[in-house]
């Protein structure tokens, strides 16, 4: 726990991201129609009006229309469409 304390007091100090030294996850939108998504673990469902990711901390839902994956990497993904609704399945 002390060697956890301490790494979390250098993080702080060297005032690196959370989402960097850790496995949570980044959402980035812009508007209502790109949304990417950092540390992400897979994609359990997709469908062109509904799209749920796994992560860390639990599962992503994106509710819209159209909605497609865009650039897929080991652990980022784009989404592109009309999104109405992101709802978040917390563990």
């Amino acid at each position: 726990m002390r060697i956890r304390d301490n790494l979390s007091k250098i993080n702080e100090y060297l005032e690196i991201p959370k989402e960097v030294i850790s496995d949570i996850p980044k959402i980035t939108m812009i508007g209502n129609e790109e949304l990417m998504i950092e540390n992400c673990k897979g994609i359990l469902e997709y469908e062109e009006f509904f799209i749920k990711l796994s992560t860390s901390i639990g599962n992503i839902s994106i509710n819209g229309f159209k909605l497609v994956l865009g650039k897929i990497t080991e652990e980022n993904i784009s989404i592109k469409g009309v999104i109405e609704n992101i709802d978040f399945e917390c563990r």
